[in-house]
């Protein structure tokens, strides 16, 4: 059975660190409404991977910067 997980963001504080960018502003970047934007942040809807990389990109970070995924790193399913 496969553990559900939830996968976190940092994309409020770097919108904050990005001269506060609007989430208007960065869903027109990425190519989505703003609605998704909301959900994708506030953790109620996981990107595409290609939308994730879209993301990083418009902060110019890695995705690891963006996205977090809880529990060890060492752990291997």
């Amino acid at each position: 059975m496969v553990k559900p997980t939830k996968v976190t963001n940092s994309i409020r504080a770097l919108r904050f660190g990005q001269d506060q960018m609007t989430q208007a502003e960065l869903a027109d970047l990425i190519g989505v409404t703003r609605q998704t934007v909301i959900a994708i942040e506030g953790g109620r809807y996981s990107p595409s991977l290609e939308m994730a990389f879209q993301i990083a990109r418009v902060f110019n970070v890695g995705l690891d910067d963006v996205f977090q995924y809880p529990g060890d790193a060492g752990e291997r399913s």
